[in-house]
């Protein structure tokens, strides 16, 4: 159910913040915009009457058990507009105010933006525009500000009472109208899950929020989805939106045999394995940001990957091409690390030669040729048909990693013009074939 109110009776409303939703981020700068558009609404409307200012939208969730309406969308807006409200009218009340602000980027950022409020007040009351004015003039300014919130300012809310429809429609939307990235909606997959874990559910949101959204992007676009699919002897491609299936985990209390196994695994992941839907997915993201940062790490400070360092840190090996098989050691090498926990010196090398012998022999290496590649898809440009993600799913002990036979040869034809010559010689003696 859809319908336009004004912004004093959607502040009127049994308004709650439920535990799901994250911290109040508003900056001043948006405090800013907001005094601003609705000091420009004031001045449309009193040139004509019937004007009226529309801030946005605003999705509800109406709770059957206690009548209250919880915040699915338009929390930011809403708090903003209530500090306002405490600034104009000493007597103002809302639910929302009722509740403990316990986190400590909602508590600065609420203090901030309403000492900005009063401070925009005071700059506005004492500039040029009203200086010569009387003081009963400045009130009407403030008076006008109030009738704004019950007359010109509206906001469309969006009421339902199933919490899967209020997630839907946030889903498919944002204040913005930017589509949410395919992390976004399975960061509101598995809070859903967690509804009857309130203080589980704010602190999963606390440790999400101080996450870096792109590298939480990359870890599964560039790392976790294409592991899952070339383990499986599948072509990957880019995770969107419609791949969020593969991380929506399992229903909790699920009556599935496969569910009970991965339950009693908890909380320890495998990138090829499914998991507990709700708490177990933040837990999951954190563990394999750990697990990608340590097996970074540890090629970069472990003196025995100086080999591995030097070849990596070429200034010519900056290609997109040379990437995509930095990228693929890198996806192969947490995939090991994954299930075997080692750092086999063999086994390492052996995942690094088989990775970059792909730029070896391609000269325009694109995702495409990757693909192929690491499902070990017969290609007569390759030397190593090798399906290794899936052998490190299949293998038992890491030295079945460790004995792989991998070939360091080229095609002699184009050997004279080949512009990964060096990274052929330097994969050569690596492997100890010498420097020819």
């Amino acid at each position: 159910m859809a319908k336009i109110v004004s912004v004093n009776k959607l502040l009127k409303m049994q308004l709650n913040i439920p535990p799901y939703q994250r911290p109040y981020k508003w900056s001043i700068r948006n405090m800013e915009e907001l005094l601003s558009d609705i000091s420009n609404a004031i001045t449309y409307s009193k040139e004509y009457s019937e004007f009226k200012y529309r801030i946005g939208t605003v999705i509800l969730h109406r709770d059957r058990d206690n009548d209250t309406l919880n915040i699915v969308d338009g929390q930011q807006r809403i708090i903003s507009l209530i500090l306002l409200n405490l600034y104009l009218d000493n007597e103002f009340e809302c639910t929302v105010m009722n509740k403990q602000f316990t986190n400590k980027i909602s508590q600065t950022n609420i203090h901030s933006n309403y000492m900005f409020v009063r401070e925009w007040f005071s700059l506005k009351l004492n500039s040029e525009e009203f200086s010569l004015k009387h003081k009963s003039e400045k009130n009407e300014f403030l008076k006008a500000m109030k009738e704004a919130m019950e007359n010109t300012l509206e906001v469309v809310v969006i009421e339902v009472y199933e919490i899967s429809e209020a997630f839907q429609l946030f889903d498919s939307q944002n204040t913005r109208g930017k589509a949410l990235e395919p992390h976004d909606l399975l960061k509101a997959y598995h809070l859903r899950e967690m509804r009857n874990y309130p203080y589980e559910m704010e602190h999963a949101v606390t440790k999400w929020e101080a996450k870096d959204t792109k590298k939480i992007h990359d870890l599964f676009d560039l790392y976790l989805f294409p592991v899952w699919n070339w383990s499986k002897g599948c072509k990957s491609r880019s995770f969107t939106t419609k791949e969020i299936d593969t991380y929506k985990g399992i229903v909790e209390n699920s009556p599935y045999s496969y569910a009970k196994r991965a339950s009693k695994a908890m909380p320890y992941f495998q990138i090829t394995e499914p998991f507990i839907a709700g708490n177990d997915f933040f837990e999951m993201v954190d563990h394999y940001m750990n697990l990608l940062d340590d097996v970074q790490t540890e090629i970069d400070r472990n003196e025995a990957f100086k080999d591995l360092r030097d070849i990596l840190e070429q200034k010519n090996n900056n290609s997109v091409g040379f990437k995509y098989a930095k990228d693929l050691f890198y996806c192969a090498l947490l995939m090991y690390y994954d299930k075997f926990h080692n750092f086999d010196n063999m086994a390492v090398k052996k995942i690094f030669t088989w990775a970059l012998m792909i730029r070896v022999h391609m000269q325009n290496l694109g995702f495409g040729s990757i693909n192929k590649y690491a499902i070990g898809e017969a290609n007569g440009k390759f030397s190593n048909v090798v399906p290794l993600f899936s052998r490190i799913a299949l293998a038992r002990m890491h030295t079945e990693i460790s004995n792989i036979q991998i070939e360091v040869l080229r095609d002699t034809d184009k050997a004279e013009d080949d512009k990964w010559n060096q990274l052929y010689f330097d994969l050569k003696k690596m492997n100890g074939y010498g420097d020819k």
